[in-house]
Parts: C-alpha cells; sequence; structure tokens
C-alpha cells in the first residue's frame, strides 16, 4: 500500500496527538495536586473592647494558641487554617456588621460568637449560608435547641445544666437540703430559672427561696434579711460575673447566715473570686474546664498551655481553646469522610464525637450528642493558696 505525502502528515498529526493527550492530563493532574489546598477559615466576633473585654481577650488568646499548636502538627489535613477576628464591643448590631464584613470577604467555615443576642440575632443568616459551623460564648439554654439552631453547639454545659450538676452535688452531699436561688433581673439570670425549679424537685430538695435582684453593684440589705429568713443550706448565684455577690457574702457572714454560697461558669475564674477577698474562702461553683494551674492527672494540652504563657491564663481562654479545637476538630472528621466542608457535614462530624481526649482541658473523655457538653466539676476556693481546688469528681449529667 503507498501512503502519499497529505496521509502521512495527517498520520502525523494523528500520532503526535494521541500521545499528547495522556501526556496533558497527566500534567494537569499532577499541577492540580500540586496546587495548595483552599485554607479553612474561621472568623470571630470577639469582644475587644467593652464590659466583657475580659473575657473577650482571652477567649482570643485561647483561639490562637490553639491554632498555632494545630499548625505546628500540620494544620487540618494539610491545609491551614486562617482565623479572621474583629471587635465587636459586645455590642450585638455591631457583631452582625462584622459577622457580614468577615464573611462577605472570605469563604467562612468556622466561626466563633460573642454572645446570646448575636447567636439568636445572626442565626437566620447561618441557615441562608449554611456553610457555617458555630460555637461562642453563650451558654444559654435556647442554644441546646438543636432543632432550633442546627448548627451552632456550646462548647460545655448549658446555664440549665450548670445549675443541675451543683444541685446534683447538693443532693448528693446533703439530701432533702435547702437552696436558695439569687439571680439578676436580665435574660442571663432567668435562663436556667425554671429547670432549676423542676431539678430541685425531682432531687427532693427544697427551694428555701428566690431573689431577683439588678445586675451589677447594688444595695443588697434588704435580699439578705430575706435570705437570713430562709435559711438555706446552699445559695446559687446567677447571672453576675461578681457584684453584688461579695456584698451578699460579706454582710450573709456578718449575720452568721451559714449558707454555702455557689457560682456558675462565668463568676467561677479564680482571678474573680480571689478579687471577693477573705470573705470568698469556701466559694463553691461549676466548672466545665480544668484551671490553668491544675497538675492532676495527666494534661498534656495544659502543660503545653503554660509552655506558651507562664503566667496564669483566664478560664476564658479555655473556653476559647476547647472552642478552636472542636471546631477543627469537627472539619478534621468531614474532610476524613470525604464529604465538602459545610455546616451541616461539619455538624453531623460535630456529633460523631465520642470518648474524646481534649488532653485535660476537660477531664474526663467527653461525648457530643446535641448541642452541648453537658460535664463539669464542683470546686472550692482557698482563699489562702488563692486557688479554685476540686471539691468533686467530673460530673457528667449524660451518666
Amino acid at each position: 500500500m503507498t501512503i502519499n505525502k497529505r496521509e502521512l502528515m495527517a498520520l502525523g498529526l494523528a500520532t503526535a496527538a494521541s500521545t499528547w493527550a495522556p501526556a496533558a492530563l497527566a500534567q494537569k493532574a499532577a499541577a492540580k495536586a500540586a496546587a495548595p489546598a483552599e485554607d479553612i477559615v474561621f472568623g470571630a466576633s470577639m469582644p475587644l473592647t467593652g464590659v466583657f473585654s475580659f473575657a473577650g481577650i482571652a477567649i482570643d488568646a485561647g483561639i490562637k494558641d490553639y491554632l498555632t499548636i494545630l499548625h505546628e502538627g500540620g494544620g487540618v489535613k494539610g491545609r491551614k487554617v486562617k482565623y479572621v477576628v474583629e471587635d465587636t464591643g459586645y455590642k450585638v448590631d455591631q457583631s452582625m456588621a462584622v459577622f457580614k464584613r468577615i464573611t462577605s470577604a472570605n469563604k467562612v467555615n468556622l466561626y466563633y460568637a460573642d454572645s446570646t443576642g448575636f447567636v439568636k440575632t445572626v442565626n437566620p443568616e447561618l441557615e441562608r449560608n449554611q456553610g457555617i459551623l458555630m460555637t461562642g460564648a453563650s451558654f444559654a439554654k435556647e442554644i441546646s435547641n438543636a432543632d432550633k439552631y442546627p448548627l451552632q453547639f456550646m462548647v460545655g454545659p448549658d446555664y440549665s445544666e450548670m445549675v443541675a450538676i451543683l444541685l446534683r452535688y447538693i443532693a448528693q452531699t446533703k439530701p432533702g437540703a435547702k437552696v436558695a436561688l439569687v439571680y439578676s433581673d436580665t435574660e442571663f439570670g432567668r435562663d436556667p430559672v425554671d429547670a432549676a425549679r423542676t431539678a430541685i424537685k425531682a432531687l427532693k430538695l427544697e427551694l428555701a427561696t428566690e431573689i431577683v435582684t439588678a445586675p451589677g453593684s447594688v444595695d443588697v440589705s434588704a435580699e439578705i434579711v430575706k435570705l437570713r429568713r430562709a435559711d438555706p443550706d446552699f445559695t446559687i448565684f446567677h447571672g453576675y460575673v461578681s457584684a453584688p455577690i461579695p456584698e451578699f457574702i460579706n454582710q450573709a457572714k456578718s449575720l452568721g447566715l451559714k449558707s454555702q454560697f455557689m457560682g456558675t461558669f462565668w463568676t467561677m475564674d479564680n482571678t474573680t473570686v480571689m478579687k471577693m477577698g477573705p470573705a470568698a474562702d469556701g466559694f463553691m461553683g461549676v466548672m466545665p474546664y480544668r484551671y490553668y494551674y491544675d497538675t492532676e492527672g495527666k494534661s498534656p494540652m495544659l502543660e503545653r498551655i503554660r509552655k506558651m504563657r507562664p503566667d496564669y491564663q483566664q478560664t476564658g481562654y479555655m473556653q476559647g481553646f476547647l472552642a478552636a479545637m472542636l471546631l477543627t476538630e469537627a472539619a478534621r472528621r468531614t474532610l476524613d469522610a470525604g464529604n465538602e466542608l459545610n455546616g451541616k457535614n461539619m455538624k453531623i462530624a460535630l456529633s460523631s464525637i465520642r470518648n474524646f481526649d481534649t488532653g485535660g482541658i476537660i477531664g474526663v473523655p467527653l461525648s457530643i450528642k446535641g448541642n452541648s457538653i453537658p460535664i463539669g466539676r464542683i470546686y472550692k476556693a482557698d482563699f489562702k493558696a488563692q486557688k479554685m481546688l476540686p471539691a468533686s469528681d467530673w460530673i457528667d449529667l449524660n451518666k
């Protein structure tokens, strides 16, 4: 068979094309594989100024430190986590403005929220966006509703669960004890009250009295008379950071009242309690995390934190550190499963966490079954040692 010049040229072109195509595809695949993986974006509305700045600064430091440790270990499946944070001054409208700025400039995957008000306001935006998993500073009971807040969770027990942990401890320590509830006349203060009434009855305790005050520093003389008349074995404060708790304790002790005073998370920072003065000796409360200085048991993350930051870190720092740990763990599990990094998939991944070791941030392995982590421990103030010391084992309301 004779092949003319035109046929020879056509054959050459066809051969070249057949040789080039696989090479080009391989080259394209190699280039794609070599391309750096897209950053995971972690946004935050953070109160770095204003009335809640003491917590915001600590939380921000905790997040940053955990991400530093994470990146030293290669990130999330080789992907870096880009942390984008702006100050909110603890104002809901400013928090929303920050959220919109950060999410419009970045494809955000993870987010930290600064308040209950912001969490409620932003929820419809999360539903529309569908790409973000959120946690934050709030422990409001409402957020425990996973149907209403499907893309959010709390890094600890909600406020009702905190009080329930205190009440379980009380029932174990003194069955049938008389309990007083003292709370601020705010949404924060009222949050756990209905659940507390129910728990008190279920645990066969007695509700001695309820006292409601304005938040902050107020004259509590009339309230002390009411408390003295009720003569409770235990008095639980909620809805405050500090004042008027020291005023209650000082006046009650001067009148010879023997009630054991107790608080919830935002009251329980070591610095906050010790600032109450000598009258705070013996003050008790619930804490979801270990304190910075706690050397009990195996706690490699606390050891690492102490090396990174030789000075005492507030409990808000631990909350921020664990928030970053769990958010990025949810992202890692989502990628491990080969799923798209969106809010729904990350929430499913988060809910798969069972017997998770936090490196000692929480003293027992945790499992996530809903929107909260109902685990805590009772600590007691030793004013002489200037430390909050364990007064109970870890209490897990799921058990």
